[in-house]
């Protein structure tokens, strides 16, 4: 089955996470035929597939996703989200990038490579998720104490996020930053604006804080990261009237930090914690407030440049002719759980339609970065 005919089974599918809609079900099929042993590993409401090829050493382990984030108003695609079409050279449909196109790339790259050179002198291996588009807390994390507990950790990871932004070669991800949301409330006393002595404004306290975090400066980024940022996203005091004082006003914030931080210094060494950085700088402003995190865990990490890393750099400019920086920027990716068990890259398609009405992918660079990965098997078990 060639790449471009298992994406659009699996685009087929529509499995907005965390539903499934039998897309790991085509996937496992195909698997199967190619001799892999596939395991389904539902954790709560979550469809998560493990398949393996081989139970030697060396082991090579690919993960991905086949969920995929809502299409909004369906009526506003050209062929429609879930209705997967090849024009003008494209493939259009959700997940065409992010990231069935990647899981059926290396799904066909496998079967290339068996094709070539027989069943490889050890193993190759799929993780495939359904919650990475959603908390992220039932998927990727969840097989992996499953691997680790039934010998299944791999050597080596390659994660299929869609990592470049124009051309295929231009980046491959060592690292990502983390990300942590948080919402400041501020109480006030509610009341009309031309008695301002019986109320208690909580606005002008508010956009202090909000201030003092805008305007801090956190580091001045690393080696491989660029500086942490924080941005407020939202300011609320849920007021429709011009003549009331509110009661309390609320805002939102993200930051995006770098390998000098983590949240409550989980698992980490040598790092600050970005929480309570966050909670000196209020408090300097020195106004009441109460502050509420996110606790979904988005850490950051990074694989330090090595043999791994140069691998997948050879396998692309092998392939493409480009040498790809290594770069850290971009949003979170469940190789932040990876990277606890081996060296993790992530190397995939274009990520300029991601998330969009329209999303697509060249068919020819899901062509090439198939032979990329049958390249990066190639190099790895003649290594």
């Amino acid at each position: 089955m060639s790449v471009i005919e298992l994406a659009k089974r699996l685009i087929e599918c529509p499995s907005v996470t965390p539903a499934d809609a039998g897309a790991q079900d085509c996937l496992a099929k195909h698997l199967k035929s190619l001799g892999f042993e596939v395991f389904h590993l539902p954790f709560g409401d979550v469809p998560n597939l493990f398949a393996r090829l081989g139970n030697g050493a060396p082991h090579i382990c690919y993960a991905g996703h086949t969920d995929v984030v809502p299409p909004g108003l369906a009526g506003q695609w050209t062929y429609g989200p879930f209705t997967p079409t090849v024009a003008d050279g494209k493939l259009y449909g959700r997940g065409s990038s992010d990231m069935k196109g990647s899981v059926a790339a290396f799904a066909a790259a496998a079967a290339a490579y068996i094709q070539q050179h027989g069943n490889p002198k050890g193993s190759i291996s799929m993780l495939i998720t359904g919650d990475e588009e959603g908390p992220a807390t039932q998927g990727t994390v969840k097989v992996l104490e499953w691997m680790a507990q039934h010998g299944h950790t791999p050597d080596v990871c390659l994660v299929g996020e869609p990592t470049n932004p124009s051309v295929l070669g231009e980046e491959i991800k060592i690292g990502r930053r983390g990300s942590l949301s948080g919402t400041i409330t501020v109480h006030g006393k509610q009341g009309h604006v031309a008695y301002p002595k019986l109320a208690d404004n909580p606005v002008p306290r508010l956009a202090k804080l909000v201030d003092a975090l805008a305007s801090h400066k956190f580091d001045e980024g690393t080696e491989y990261f660029q500086p942490t940022n924080l941005e407020v996203v939202s300011i609320d005091v849920g007021n429709t009237a011009s003549n009331v004082i509110p009661g309390q006003g609320t805002a939102k914030f993200n930051v995006r930090f770098n390998d000098q931080w983590s949240v409550k210094n989980k698992g980490k060494d040598n790092t600050r914690s970005i929480d309570q950085e966050i909670r000196k700088i209020l408090d300097k402003v020195g106004a009441s407030y109460e502050l509420e995190f996110n606790e979904s865990d988005s850490r950051s990490f990074l694989t330090n440049p090595g043999a791994w890393s140069a691998l997948v750099r050879d396998a692309v400019k092998d392939v493409t002719g480009r040498t790809p920086e290594y770069t850290t920027n971009g949003g979170t990716s469940d190789a932040r759980f990876v990277v606890e068990y081996c060296p993790v890259v992530e190397f995939g398609p274009i990520n300029a339609t991601i998330h969009q009405i329209n999303e697509n992918a060249e068919v020819q660079v899901l062509e090439d970065l198939t032979r990329i990965y049958v390249r990066v098997l190639e190099l790895y078990f003649k290594s």
